[in-house]
């Protein structure tokens, strides 16, 4: 514990001296991340530790201010959220180097190197928080931190209005967090949280309310769909290793709440689960769906997010259910599923934001259609997008496969359950294999439209590659994604003890991880993928100097030369299953056809609103606000006579509850 404080400690001093920057000071701005990379290594450091010797860290130090505590505790549900924050983290503050040179522009680069460590201290101290007081002071000044990155370019306006909903978001969620920690009782506020399977009272009104206020407050965080409204907007505003950081990581904060919440009861209702499971196949479709349709990439991935957290949420629910009809294999898969999920997810996204934010480095662009043909630029940035294209598409050799597969067998665990309790579960299989072809379609589509082809807008000067701070951080990445992959039987074990206590069952701890998921067969075929793969890159120069063929441009429909025009679009790429959607997604459509035997210059344009956001909160809130205008208006007639009026009206109601009451 210790050495997890020293490296908050040195988070938070490397935010603090960053401002001393801003006017160009290299000094301060090189100590700023020495000391940030060094909080994150040590915290990597202290993190292991706690994950290979399963016993919880704790510090508990008087309070006298609030009569409580300040205490930490990191066990191993906490030890598995805690090394992904880190890692991803220090992978953030060397990608900001050149994402943002302290040279170039020093007082954003100050801006950003001093809220970046303190968002990082902030996620790492909720995931260790040991009581209610310490999460929620973390949990504020994790979600302050955050509005501040976002806002980074605050001369944007749609940087203003995303940093302000999800000030609104996170705040309403913080609301529901406050009754939930009331209900839990002063103890949990002010000494320490309960241990796993310690609550009895789930069955209960109160037990029902703490379920239901930690699913709202934290699924805010989350970004589970229909609580998703501030995600999609916040990613797309902030700066690329900024949204890394809080795809990968800040939204984990609300599943990590409730995993925890969960674990502290003893019984679960099985409607509980069934409800997180629901939430998760919505989620989960739901995102992917929204995030084909998307011409903004870093919007794309922010909608990926929420699909994402649909699959841990599937895992989760099935761990739920295991634990409410008894079922230790569901239980312990699902949860590990869940849990493994959660540390692939932030991998993968991290490295997906960071090569987006590598393309728009390079091109000034967050569009998709001003993209093409980037492969010749950017050769390593498209090899590291394709690395985590393949992971979070679940596909083999990398660590997105693995959780998956954990999930699947959780689910056909559930669904062949004796009793035939939790037959209604397999319904999630299928869900779960079209949230992973959707999601191929999509990355096929970004890949395409991103690297292969040619360019599609004029640029001022060829893009160039992302500098060696940048490469470094994705290569980190991706080794991770990879290390997970191929060799899942050196993970598992590390999953196995938090999986054993959450679903605090008899039969956890004799059914291991190793027995019920074998991971030597993902190694084998791993390996020989990447074997196969190797091959056909060594035999490729041979094989086309065996086969002598003529290269020519591709044959373009009848046009003398390429051009840009002819190739497929963000819209057109996806025109099928967008109107297969229509019903869901809404698409809408703006249309100009060149007519005439000497047209004028057409034009194609499709927008696919947010259905929560943008059709029913906003307008929502303007009627409500156009109402309340109408009253006020009414209301203030500017007469003391009618005031007067008003208190008589007032104070005989006030007579009559009085007398009601009696």
């Amino acid at each position: 514990m210790t050495i997890f404080v020293i490296s908050v400690m040195l988070l938070l001093f490397s935010g603090l001296l960053a401002p001393l920057s801003r006017k160009g000071a290299v000094f301060w701005d090189r100590l700023s991340l020495a000391l940030g990379i060094s909080g994150t290594v040590l915290g990597i450091i202290a993190v292991s530790s706690c994950l290979l010797h399963p016993e919880s860290a704790s510090l508990a130090l008087p309070w006298p201010g609030i009569n409580g505590w300040f205490s930490l505790r990191i066990d191993g549900l906490a030890a598995l959220f805690l090394f992904p924050a880190f890692f991803i983290a220090g992978a953030g503050l060397l990608y900001g180097c050149g994402y943002l040179p302290h040279s170039g522009n020093p007082g954003s680069s100050a801006w950003v190197r001093f809220f970046y460590p303190i968002l990082a201290a902030g996620i790492a101290m909720v995931f260790a928080a040991g009581n209610g007081v310490v999460f929620l002071i973390s949990w504020e000044l994790m979600a302050l931190a955050g509005y501040s990155l976002i806002i980074t370019e605050r001369q944007d306006e749609e940087c203003q209005k995303a940093g302000l909903l999800y000030l609104i978001s996170t705040h309403t969620g913080t609301l529901a967090l406050f009754g939930m920690f009331s209900l839990l009782g002063e103890h949990t506020s002010l000494v320490t949280l309960p241990q796993a399977g310690s609550l009895t009272h789930s069955f209960s009104t109160t037990g029902t309310a703490v379920f239901l206020l930690a699913l709202a407050g934290f699924g805010f965080k989350a970004g589970i769909m229909p609580l998703h409204i501030w995600l999609p907007g916040a990613h797309a505003a902030a700066p690329s290793h900024v949204s890394a950081l809080m795809s990968g990581v800040l939204i984990k904060t609300g599943i990590y709440g409730i995993l925890r919440i969960v674990s502290l009861f003893q019984a679960l209702p099985a409607w509980w689960g069934w409800l997180v499971l629901a939430l998760g196949i919505v989620s989960g479709i739901m995102g992917v769906l929204f995030a084909i349709a998307q011409h903004d990439i870093k919007r794309l991935l922010a909608y990926h997010s929420i699909e994402n957290i649909g699959i841990i949420l599937l895992g989760a629910g099935c761990a739920m259910l295991g634990r409410t009809f008894g079922s230790a294999a569901a239980a312990s898969l699902g949860i590990a599923g869940a849990l493994l999920h959660v540390v692939n997810h932030g991998l993968f996204k991290g490295l997906l934001f960071l090569s987006a934010g590598s393309m728009i480095h390079a091109t000034g662009s967050r569009q998709l259609a001003d993209y093409g043909g980037l492969l010749r630029l950017l050769p390593l940035t498209a090899f590291f997008f394709l690395g985590g294209a393949v992971a979070i598409c679940g596909l083999p050799p990398l660590n997105g496969f693995v959780s998956e597969w954990l999930v699947y067998l959780s689910l056909l665990q559930a669904g062949t359950s004796p009793a035939g309790t939790m037959t209604a579960a397999l319904i999630a299989i299928p869900a779960l294999a079209m949230i992973g072809g959707l999601a191929l379609l999509c990355f096929a589509k970004v890949f395409g439209l991103s690297f292969l082809g040619m360019p599609r807008s004029p640029q001022n000067q060829p893009p160039h590659e992302a500098p060696g701070t940048m490469l470094t951080a994705m290569g980190l990445l991706l080794a991770a994604c990879l290390w997970i992959g191929i060799a899942p039987a050196t993970v598992l074990p590390l999953l196995s003890g938090a999986a054993a206590k959450w679903t605090n069952l008899p039969e956890a701890g004799t059914q291991t991880l190793a027995a019920l998921a074998p991971a030597g067969f993902i190694s084998l075929a791993a390996f020989l993928l990447l074997a196969l793969l190797f091959l056909i890159f060594l035999a490729g120069p041979r094989g086309r100097n065996l086969i002598s063929v003529k290269k020519a441009p591709t044959w373009g429909c009848g046009y003398g030369r390429m051009i840009a025009r002819p190739q497929y679009s963000t819209s057109s790429f996806a025109e099928m299953i967008i109107k297969f959607f229509s019903w869901i997604l809404m698409t809408s459509y703006e249309e100009k056809k060149p007519q005439g035997l000497f047209p004028a210059t057409g034009r194609f344009k499709s927008h696919t609103p947010d259905g929560i956001l943008d059709l029913l909160l906003i307008p929502g809130s303007q009627i409500i606000a156009g109402l309340t205008t109408r009253i006020r208006r009414t209301i203030h007639q500017g007469m003391i006579g009618i005031y007067l009026l008003y208190f008589a009206v007032v104070l005989c109601l006030l007579l009559a509850v009085a007398i009601f009451w009696k």
